[in-house]
């Protein structure tokens, strides 16, 4: 699975270490976006379908930066 740039920051901003995990993170956030946050809306969409077809073993091999 290929992650561009601004999908790995997000994230590395929001992973508590684990795939699930992180994906309830991001429905969270999602709460507390406003409606014209939709790029950030598009984008978190995007990591959570992305994240849901990877395995627990792949998802621990990923390497994220904030850089």
């Amino acid at each position: 699975m290929n992650f561009d740039h601004e999908e790995l920051v997000l994230m590395a901003l929001y992973n508590p270490g684990n795939r699930l995990g992180l994906i309830q993170e991001l429905r969270l956030m999602q709460c507390y976006l406003m409606p014209d946050e939709t790029d950030l809306r598009e984008l978190s969409e995007q990591v959570i379908e992305k994240l849901k077809l990877l395995t627990d073993a792949e998802f621990a091999e990923l390497e994220f930066s904030l850089d």
